[in-house]
């Protein structure tokens, strides 16, 4: 071999050799999120959506057991206590949010003029104690007031001893989670205003027997008046029913008998943890990362079909699969904390009406002020693992950092799939974007609800072993990787122009 071909050789292996070594070396500068293993994520669903935990359902024991293995996962991961939370009495990683557990749907009758509705079949009482009372019937519109929107449903009405008739949800929004949210609102505001009772047309998009098949079980609500389970009796009426809304509508007098719901205190608990920001003066604002680890329980409780063999709604990926998204990013924004502060929140009850995060955006652990974002995970299942969907992808100021994250992984971007279902304003980031802070969810692949979806969606065949490990650690790696980018960047995010959520951001941001 000649000098001159031994000279090129060895520089060519000393070229290899330099780059291999910068490769290396960009490789270990990448943030922890490149790094997590596919191990590690699996486990986390395999515990979460284990047959043990028995659907976690709230305020029962496998939802304890699912708080408990997340709190303790944020301590071993050096995710700490929000600072000043001691609502229990010491630093804790909980936010106890109080709850009424209440009974099946009793037998009973409305009476309108010569209408008999049947409870359980045109009528669900959805609160209230044994009633048999007849009395004058009053319209007042939604049942709402609200004078920042204008509202002023009770303006020139007496209602004192009458029944109340409202119409469902608000102006607004007509979604299952809206009526949900606002009836409890409507039913406190008619006690106020002296009324004795309120029936609500029920008309959201939904079909009424799955309403009624829903909500005439057991179900949960946040505990009214310091957890004074009493109040006046609330019924929801199929709005649909052209001859039901005639019949109210037009009579004088109503006869409302029940044999009532019984109601007992329970509770469940957000889980919260906190990382402190590098940046001296960033830090002070905070990225909140929510998904709920509820689901629906076991057997009836879980509204759909299931066998002695499995009757366990497992809920992998609703919600599983979301947080094990938090403890990724738990993971690794704790091992390198971005410029801003991120507050990190598995809530409950999400499944029986967003409660968790409710109760949350009105008793906040930080002020919602210093919040400049909101990303939520959450998802009725996958079909496609080469995309993340994300709701509110063109409206919240965050697209180019969640495209940047999800290409990193190798993930494209679709952005909210089946607009018909309104899907922006049927998770847990809706009470946030309420406040006024952008908040997308970040949604494993899906462009349309259909046969592919459906066939998990809270179904007991909504297992660990059916979910695709590769995709969830990417999925969970572009959640984080998307946090971190918008924590670093200068400018906090906005709404779009003209967004029906950018007035309440003006409002909390005073700008």
């Amino acid at each position: 071999m000649t000098m001159k071909i031994k000279f090129l050789l060895f520089g060519s292996l000393g070229c290899l050799l330099l780059s291999s070594t910068a490769f290396a070396q960009k490789k270990t500068n990448l943030p922890p999120e490149f790094s997590i293993k596919q191990s590690e994520t699996e486990a986390h669903i395999r515990f979460l959506a284990a047959d043990e935990l028995l659907g976690r359902r709230t305020g029962e024991q496998g939802n304890f057991v699912a708080a408990r293995y997340i709190a303790e996962q944020f301590r071993r991961l050096g995710v700490v206590p929000v600072p000043g939370n001691t609502s229990l009495g010491t630093s804790t990683y909980y936010q106890q949010v109080p709850f009424e557990k209440i009974g099946s749907n009793g037998t009973g009758e409305i009476i309108a003029d010569a209408e008999k509705l049947k409870s359980g079949e045109d009528w669900i009482l959805m609160n209230g104690e044994s009633t048999d009372l007849t009395a004058p019937l009053v319209y007042a519109s939604y049942g709402l007031e609200n004078s920042a929107k204008g509202w002023d449903d009770y303006k020139s009405l007496d209602v004192k001893g009458k029944i109340v008739l409202l119409q469902s949800g608000t102006p607004d929004v007509q979604t299952p989670s809206e009526i949900i949210a606002s009836s409890t609102e409507k039913r406190k505001l008619a006690a106020e205003k002296g009324a004795i009772a309120v029936i609500e047309l029920f008309n959201a998009p939904m079909p009424w027997n799955m309403v009624n098949r829903y909500f005439a079980g057991e179900r949960i609500a946040l505990t009214e008046s310091n957890g004074d389970s009493k109040s006046i009796p609330h019924a929801w009426v199929n709005g649909k029913e052209a001859k039901i809304t005639r019949a109210l509508r037009g009579a004088q007098n109503v006869t409302f008998k029940s044999s009532g719901r019984k109601a007992q205190i329970i509770k469940s608990y957000n889980v919260a943890g906190y990382i402190k920001g590098s940046d001296p003066v960033l830090k002070d604002e905070y990225i909140l990362l929510t998904a709920h680890y509820d689901h629906v329980g076991v057997g009836k409780q879980g509204g759909q079909p299931f066998t002695p063999e499995d009757s366990i709604f497992n809920g992998a990926r609703d919600n599983a699969f979301g947080t094990v998204a938090l403890l990724t990013a738990a993971e690794a924004l704790a091992k390198n904390p971005p410029k801003r502060s991120i507050l990190i929140i598995a809530l409950t009850a999400e499944e029986v009406g967003l409660l968790g995060s409710r109760y949350y955006a009105a008793h906040p652990l930080l002020p919602l002020n210093k919040c400049i974002l909101n990303l939520n995970s959450d998802g009725a299942g996958y079909n496609d693992t080469t995309i993340v969907s994300v709701m509110g992808l063109n409206r919240t100021g965050v697209k180019t950092e969640i495209e940047t994250a999800s290409k990193a992984f190798g993930l494209g971007v679709f952005a909210d799939p089946s607009p018909e279902q309104g899907l922006f304003d049927r998770s847990d980031n809706v009470n946030f974007a309420k406040e006024g802070i952008p908040a997308p969810t970040f949604t494993p692949g899906f462009k349309e609800f259909n046969g592919d979806i459906m066939k998990n969606y809270h179904q007991v065949s909504d297992n660990p072993e059916t979910v695709d490990f590769g995709y969830l650690l990417k999925f969970c790696q572009a959640y984080t990787y998307t946090v971190r980018l918008v924590a670093d960047r200068k400018t906090a995010p906005q709404w779009i122009a003209g967004d029906k959520y950018e007035a309440a951001a003006k409002k909390l941001y005073g700008k």
